[in-house]
């Protein structure tokens, strides 16, 4: 299959994502805000605070980890993959299936 330079950054053979600006500026926050909180869990380590305290908030950076997840899956579904059936390329099917249950695994 010969893709242009575009379609090939557009999930192509490169295997690049394609997101917006905007979309990356969301992603970033969140890693940002997520990277922060791995930051205050450990300092609750260092600081002996109470166990329980310390899962509540590792709960809350799985599940803001686990946004990012379903934010990205989102969109590889609505472009990626669209595209790559578009194109007659079916594989991507168990390509996603395996992704899908490597998320379902947390």
């Amino acid at each position: 299959m010969n893709l242009t330079a575009t379609e090939e950054s557009h999930c192509g053979s490169e295997r690049k994502s394609h997101h917006s600006d905007e979309m990356k500026k969301n992603l970033q926050t969140r890693l940002n805000r997520i990277e922060g909180q791995i930051r205050g869990i450990k300092g609750m380590i260092e600081k002996d605070t109470y166990c329980d305290d310390v899962i509540t908030q590792i709960a809350a950076t799985q599940s803001a980890l686990n946004s990012v997840s379903k934010l990205l899956l989102e969109g590889h579904m609505k472009s990626c993959i669209v595209d790559r059936i578009q194109e007659g390329d079916l594989e991507v099917v168990d390509e996603l299936l395996v992704t899908m249950k490597r998320l379902m695994k947390k």
